[in-house]
């Protein structure tokens, strides 16, 4: 469906007002700087981990770009940008060591696969 620019700028100004649109963002291109092995990982943590240190932790390891708290056999799923193996198995160390963490499921990502988050608002 082709919109006018007005129209799309109203249906803007509607979203932002009514809070389905909280901002706008930069996406980074993980290759560019050097960083093209691209991760995700599932993290089970040792029994009795406080969840919220856990979470705040998670933020020293600048390589995890996203963080979520799942349901199912694992406790989160991260995701991940190295410069190459070595630089994960760094990471995968220092989760185990420092983190809580008990076990790492992980899967490289071949490519992504673009899903506008709009559609969701014509659903």
């Amino acid at each position: 469906m082709r919109l006018s620019a007005n129209t799309t700028a109203d249906r803007v100004r509607r979203l932002r007002s009514s809070g389905v649109l909280s901002g706008y963002h930069a996406t980074i291109d993980y290759e560019a700087i050097g960083r093209p092995l691209h991760l995700l990982s599932d993290l089970r943590l040792r029994e009795g981990t406080d969840n919220a240190g856990f979470q705040e932790n998670l933020a020293t390891i600048p390589q995890i770009t996203e963080a979520y708290r799942v349901t199912g056999e694992y406790d989160y799923q991260i995701r991940v940008f190295c410069r190459g193996t070595v630089e994960f198995e760094r990471i995968v160390d220092t989760l185990k060591r420092d983190h809580n963490v008990r076990e790492v499921r992980s899967r490289l990502v071949l490519h992504a696969i673009p899903m506008p988050g709009a559609r969701i608002l014509d659903a």
